[in-house]
């Protein structure tokens, strides 16, 4: 007991612990994760609680989630890592560029769909199966076209980093956005004015599917990042 004591200290990840042992509980770890997923895509993490899980999947007593996860912290771990699962896409047999336009697109539009994952990325480390499998798969592209050593860390860093930076940067806007209470146009008429932005041009900056939008921005930035890659040996 000490010793898982010590672990949950020190280690300070869910991933770094064993699993709980087998028990009659009638709820799954599966069971939890999912409930708490649909909480925080419909309120965020300021509405996410052991409580309102409880509540969520039809319990009363919070004991019954304590049986498969042992805090609030572990829990927005798990969750985390659930949603880049949603990342794990088929690439196809194209150009390895090509490849990873893919998976990076694929990482990107997960997390903007679950903008409060992408708050967590800054706090919690990616040790989760989703998360290095996904990692793995971007190695995997890379050592293929030739990328080794220093050279292959690099550049996965550059893709891996861009994205998440990418998906911070619209989730913040968002975030604003949300916080006024007011409709997108609405806003970026009123904060256009502040900005000295055009509001036609703040809109089209903040809808995705606009030719000007954050998906379209993200696609050509990491074209960019991509077409600068090269499986040679950094200088």
């Amino acid at each position: 007991m000490a010793r898982e004591a010590d672990e949950k200290t020190v280690l300070g990840s869910v991933w770094l612990r064993a699993e709980p042992a087998s028990t009659r509980a009638p709820l799954t770890r599966e069971d939890i994760v999912g409930a708490a997923i649909g909480i925080l895509d419909k309120e965020g993490l300021d509405g996410l609680s052991m409580r309102r899980v409880a509540v969520e999947l039809g319990t009363a007593a919070t004991s019954a989630l304590y049986w498969r996860v042992a805090t609030k912290n572990d829990l927005l771990e798990l969750g985390v890592d659930e949603i880049l699962a949603e990342a794990l896409v088929p690439t196809g047999d194209g150009d390895w560029r090509d490849q990873l336009a893919v998976l990076g697109l694929a990482a990107y539009e997960a997390l903007d769909r679950h903008p409060w994952a992408t708050q967590l990325l800054a706090s919690h480390a990616g040790l989760g199966p989703n998360y290095q499998a996904y990692t793995a798969r971007l190695v995997e592209i890379l050592t293929t076209a030739g990328f080794k050593g220093i050279h292959l860390d690099a550049a996965v860093s550059a893709v891996f980093h861009y994205v998440v930076g990418a998906a911070v940067t619209d989730a913040a806007w968002h975030s604003t956005i949300h916080r006024s209470g007011l409709p997108d146009s609405t806003w970026a008429n009123a904060a256009g004015q502040h900005l000295d932005i055009e509001p036609e041009a703040l809109t089209a900056y903040l809808t995705p599917d606009n030719p000007a939008g954050p998906t379209a921005r993200f696609t050509a930035g990491l074209r960019v990042i991509l077409v600068g890659l090269r499986p040679r040996r950094l200088s």
